[in-house]
């Protein structure tokens, strides 16, 4: 068992660490670290809709945690090694699943896998593997410590923390589960110490947001509603928008957008379009013949019009010849005849006035209960103080390259390794590695934080973790991994678990 002591000339945080520290040993209750996450219902609830608002687009976004580097990904070494501090013990697994009549030679995945999603201290959204675990309310998820505390630069708890088991491209068949409360050993809370990289949190029921059905309300009512909701914008005419301002009990929102009146340009102007502006006689006919402002627009337009629309039109020409320039004859038969010039005028176009009505919709029914996490998928064992060479079976979504740059994952889906584990250790004074247990295996990132399985049962999917992935190594130095490694499960890690299985979480709605 390792103790981190407080070095010397360092300050006494409290008497009964200090007593801890010198004994070498300390007691379950001080290995217990537990931090808050959603503090409230109301909390979670904006954090599950944050992930799964627009069909998943948060979860499709996020990538593979990464805060190993190709430094890290270091040869295996013979260094320290783990103790077992009591006598092995276990906690049995939940939701056992009837054995299938016909045996299969496939790995059969276990429903209980899943990843975990949240947002560092970069704002960056991540995602670890995990699983859900045995637990008095059926409420309990087993990580890597890293997957639950930001080691960058601190140790508070990651934002928006959610567990989705069976994650599939945006998808969360059983639904969310937003985490309540982070337990984890003290040596990892304070010193970052990698030897405790494992961490159990519990979390409130799940929820399946979607699905909801849309309510028209009032503007008013759409304001004042807390909840998912949509506004929706449609193009009217005129008519309509006149009818809709003038109409007292309209719900809808109706407004106008007046558009740009068109500029005056030249012809080479791209997009530019012609009009015709009407002149007088002697200026049209000193007009060019071609394309440009102030051209000749077509030929004169000449029209017959009765005795009364010819003095209608001299008289307003009288008033205004600039805006009334035709010219005004009667023939020798007595007919009249207003004959009309023409020449371009080039503008850049502008934009029409357009008119607008917004219907608002409150979404009921969109957030609904989806139950307890170890009722939905079940819960793996725990086991502790085991000896190694025992085969396990390791699951995770692996993603990241390998240090070649080779890309053997997606982490789309699920993968699994198998073997005996091996008191092969990795060596890393900047993590404080010394009691790590191994297992070939060539995942990558984005398989940390999920379960190694000790006497797992094909037929039922269940196990007992008795590790989680924490590191990834290259044994043989090819610059591909080929070994990942766990923290030992002793008699302190059964403590975190204990203390963190007993806890209640609740719901969210």
């Amino acid at each position: 068992m390792k103790r981190i002591l407080i070095p010397a000339g360092g300050a006494i945080l409290a008497t009964g660490l200090l007593a801890a520290g010198l004994a070498g040993t300390a007691t379950a209750a001080s290995d217990v670290a537990s931090d808050p996450m959603a503090k409230s219902a109301a909390a979670a609830k904006a954090i599950a809709q944050f992930w799964a608002e627009s069909n998943g687009a948060a979860l499709k976004a996020a990538t593979q945690s990464n805060i190993w580097d190709n430094n890290d990904v270091a040869k295996l070494q013979s260094k320290g090694g783990y103790s077992p501090d009591t006598k092995p013990g276990s906690a049995s697994p939940i939701g056992q699943e009837k054995k299938p009549a016909v045996k299969t030679q496939n790995v059969n995945f276990p429903k209980t896998i899943g990843k975990v999603f949240f947002v560092n201290s970069k704002g960056e959204k991540k995602w670890c593997s995990a699983t859900s675990v045995q637990a008095q309310y059926r409420n309990l998820v087993a990580t890597a410590g890293h997957c639950v505390y930001d080691t960058a630069g601190n140790t508070d708890v990651m934002s928006k923390w959610v567990f989705v088991p069976g994650y599939y491209q945006g998808k969360a068949p059983w639904g969310i589960y937003v985490g309540k409360q982070a337990f984890t050993h003290y040596d990892f809370d304070v010193y970052e110490d990698y030897d405790r990289d494992y961490a159990f949190v519990t979390v409130y029921n799940g929820i399946h947001v979607g699905g909801g059905k849309a309510r028209r309300v009032s503007e008013a009512e759409f304001d004042k509603y807390q909840g998912i909701k949509e506004a929706k914008e449609i193009e009217i005419s005129e008519a309509e928008y006149k009818k809709c301002s003038l109409d007292p009990t309209e719900t809808d929102s109706c407004f106008v957008k007046k558009g740009d009146e068109a500029q005056p340009t030249g012809p080479d102007y791209p997009g530019a379009q012609v009009a015709k502006v009407e002149v007088g006689k002697a200026k049209y006919e000193a007009a060019k013949v071609g394309k440009g402002n102030g051209y000749k627009f077509g030929e004169p337009v000449t029209e017959i019009v009765t005795d009364a629309e010819a003095a209608a039109y001299k008289k307003n020409q009288e008033k205004d010849a600039e805006k009334y320039p035709a010219t005004v004859v009667k023939d020798e038969r007595g007919n009249w005849t207003i004959t009309h010039y023409y020449v371009q005028q080039w503008f850049k176009p502008g934009t029409a006035t357009k008119y607008y009505k917004v219907s608002f919709y409150i979404i009921e029914g969109f957030v609904r209960d989806a139950g307890r996490l170890g009722d939905n998928v079940g819960g793996q064992g725990v086991a502790w103080n085991q000896p190694t060479g025992k085969y396990v079976r390791a699951f995770g979504y692996p993603a990241a390259p390998h240090p070649d740059g080779n890309k053997s994952y997606t982490g789309v889906t699920p993968k699994w390794c198998y073997g005996k584990t091996t008191k092969k250790l990795v060596g890393s004074a900047a993590k404080k590695i010394e009691e790590h247990v191994a297992l070939k295996c060539a995942m990558t990132e984005g398989a940390d934080g999920g379960p190694w399985l000790l006497r797992y049962s094909n037929s039922k999917r269940l196990g007992y973790v008795n590790g989680v992935t924490s590191t990834f190594n290259d044994q043989d130095g090819n610059n591909r991994v080929d070994y990942i490694s766990s923290p030992y499960f002793d008699g302190e890690t059964a403590s975190v678990y204990k203390a963190a299985a007993k806890v209640w979480s609740g719901k969210i709605i």
